[in-house]
């Protein structure tokens, strides 16, 4: 398994959207911010490349969701798997 991936692949296999370019979309359209290494920093590109332990914010509707990735996966797979993922910060209803 690698140790990076793209980030839309990701928002996409833990099933914030339903496809990829929907994820890629809504990077380029309204940003998130991630959080690697202490750097917080907004993130308009959907190739940008993600690990373990990063912290990506996004903003859904009038919804802020915080989230710790705690694994990358290997495949989108049912919500449960899905959930495994990451890890809610900041309590929220995800």
């Amino acid at each position: 398994m690698a140790d990076t991936l793209r980030l839309d692949v990701w928002l996409w296999r833990a099933r914030f959207f339903k496809t990829r370019s929907l994820a890629a979309g809504h990077v380029r359209r309204r940003g998130i911010r991630l959080s690697h290494n202490g750097q917080t920093r907004r993130v308009d590109k959907p190739g940008q490349v993600i690990t373990q332990g990063d912290v990506v914010t996004l903003v859904r509707g009038a919804h802020i969701t915080s989230v710790e990735i705690m694994d990358l996966g290997t495949r989108r797979g049912p919500p449960a798997e899905a959930q495994a993922l990451y890890r809610l910060l900041e309590g929220g209803p995800e």
